[in-house]
């Protein structure tokens, strides 16, 4: 891209972020709306454009992936917002109605999910809950609520985005975010792995467009570090690696190195970033029956395999109790679903090489499948301070996994957020699977550790990306990393509540498929989650979400509704 054109269009965005920053809210949501409408309307062929360019076919289950982490998680989030821009505009609490708690540790945690019985419906016996950082009460809460528009007379600010390759709504819901929680103006700049999708998300965001409040820009790295570096941009946003945080931050190198060692930094804007991590998910020892050890092992290959492991969110490290005595039936049931998935094409660049690379480090790796595989390792060493499992992000079909000595319940969960939180790089999300009997037994000890995680989402017997269509919950790392050791990111997007200062979500789910959990004492309607790639109705329940989305009736809701329990 000539950067004569995109001198141009940071022009045109500097002349118009005065105007959008102090737009009338009921303008804004007139723009919301028609992204909805847009979104609506090339919800298919922005299905077939990345089920083409992932090797797959519209009727692929997998396909369900494109659909719920494309179309239907921008019009999720748009849903959300839409509600808090309402209240906005008439002088109504953001927050109002909503119900929260004072935690142990005396911390403010708000009931976010599900506030309506549609809701509850579409995704029975999900929960979940925003944590506030401390100080944060409820007699301050609402001065950290929609602060951009208690602004008196905003002067706005332009924005690139640097938008993510991988899961399609990435960049689309993170220029929302900077549009209607930020109050600021946008250039997207679309990431080379997916810009096949440009043209349509330039239709997403049409009037926008037609008035001077969105631009677009495309190419490789070049280009994205003469936008960061640009003055007419204000402030920055990425979705993507550490090293182009730390590119952005502090040049590249050895002299980008020695800046960041130094903290000699090339820019002075703010710059948000979600940048991933290596993800843990904590099996916690309990007697579990074989369709629970065969549900919660697709459930971790769900965590893994979805979207070819190419997610920040991605299940890196199954971390075990080594005492369980069943470890191994466990471990043997995760072969059998590796086993058993049909493979698919690695389609992120580099996968081979970064696969290949990975496991030529490990003793023992086991290979499922020949043309497209998917690797297990074992044995790796939770005690081990130089583990290359334990500090790079795979961003690929690679699962590993490590034991932790315990003799109890309360032992093993001490010790295995004690491993998450010192040994593991990154704090974006961590997991945790225990069975409800387990769960009532160890209630207090379980609120604990999912207090004493450091990361900015915890689920409890739910994939951490569940949080991500959560569009009520703050998406983003722990609060507090500096610029020179950045880990997972800083700041948070999503956030349909317009809320800061949180420091995390906690996202609970089923441990089990209904009817199956009554008998556990769980009572919900939920069948297998929507994500599993073992769910043989996804990509006609993924696009029946869409469809209810854009016209929520009764009817549209029993769709989705059956096509769910059919899966």
């Amino acid at each position: 891209m000539e950067r004569a054109h995109i001198d141009s269009a940071l022009a045109d965005l500097q002349a118009s972020k005065k105007k959008w920053a102090t737009l009338p809210v009921v303008e804004k949501m007139r723009h919301l709306d028609h992204i909805k409408e847009n979104t609506v309307r090339v919800a298919r062929s922005w299905v077939e454009a990345t089920v083409k360019a992932k090797g797959l076919s519209m009727d692929d289950p997998l396909a369900g992936e494109e659909w719920t982490g494309g179309p239907f998680s921008v019009l999720w989030l748009i849903k959300d917002l839409r509600t808090s821009l309402v209240r906005i505009s008439s002088d109504v609490d953001v927050l109002e109605g909503m119900k929260h708690r004072t935690l142990p540790n005396g911390q403010l945690a708000l009931d976010v999910y599900p506030k309506t019985f549609d809701e509850g419906v579409l995704f029975p016996g999900i929960r979940a809950e925003v944590w506030m950082q401390p100080g944060i009460n409820e007699s301050n809460l609402n001065d950290v609520v929609a602060s951009f528009y208690q602004e008196d007379d905003p002067e706005g600010a332009v924005a690139v985005v640097l938008g993510a390759g991988n899961i399609a709504s990435i960049a689309v819901m993170d220029t929302v975010y900077a549009l209607f929680n930020e109050g600021k103006v946008a250039i997207l700049k679309m990431n080379p792995v997916n810009d096949y999708l440009g043209e349509t998300f330039e239709q997403v965001f049409a009037e926008l467009i037609d008035e001077g409040y969105v631009r677009f820009a495309y190419g490789d790295g070049e280009v994205g570090s003469y936008l960061t570096g640009h003055d007419d941009v204000d402030t920055i946003h990425v979705t993507g690696s550490v090293s182009t945080y730390n590119a952005i931050m502090y040049g590249t190198g050895e002299e980008g190195e020695a800046n960041r060692f130094s903290d000699t930094r090339v820019t002075t804007k703010p710059v948000g970033a979600e940048l991933g991590g290596v993800t843990p998910m904590i099996v916690v020892p309990g007697k579990w029956s074989k369709r629970d050890i065969r549900y919660q092992a697709e459930h971790i290959l769900a965590a893994k395999m979805h979207n070819s492991g190419f997610n920040c969110v991605a299940a890196q490290v199954l971390v075990m109790p080594d005492d369980w005595d069943q470890k191994d039936e466990f471990l043997d049931a995760v072969r059998t679903v590796l086993t058993d998935y049909v493979g698919r094409d690695p389609y992120y660049p580099g996968s081979r090489e970064r696969c290949d690379a990975a496991i030529a480090q490990s003793k023992h790796v086991e290979v499922f499948g020949s043309s497209d595989p998917r690797y297990l390792v074992t044995g790796l060493d939770a005690q081990s301070k130089d583990e290359p499992w334990f500090s790079d992000e795979i961003f690929g079909p690679v699962l590993t996994v490590t034991a932790i000595p315990s003799t109890d319940v309360p032992s093993f969960l001490e010790a295995a957020v004690r491993f998450a939180n010192e040994r593991l790089y990154g704090t974006l999300n961590a997991s945790i699977f225990i069975d409800p009997a387990t769960q009532r037994e160890h209630r207090s000890v379980l609120e604990r550790s999912i207090d004493d995680l450091d990361y900015g989402t915890v689920t409890v017997n739910l994939w951490s990306g569940a949080a991500y269509f959560i569009s009520q919950c703050a998406w983003g790392a722990q609060p507090g990393h500096s610029p020179q050791d950045i880990q997972s990111g800083t700041g948070v997007v999503h956030n349909s509540l317009m809320l800061d200062r949180t420091e995390k979500s906690v996202v609970r789910g089923p441990f089990a498929p209904s009817p199956r959990t009554f008998a556990k004492g769980e009572f919900h309607i939920g069948p297998k989650q929507v994500y599993f790639p073992t769910n043989k109705t996804a990509h006609k329940t993924g696009e029946l979400l869409v469809e209810y989305s854009d016209k929520p009736t009764k009817l549209n809701l029993a769709k989705v509704a059956i096509s769910a329990v059919l899966g």
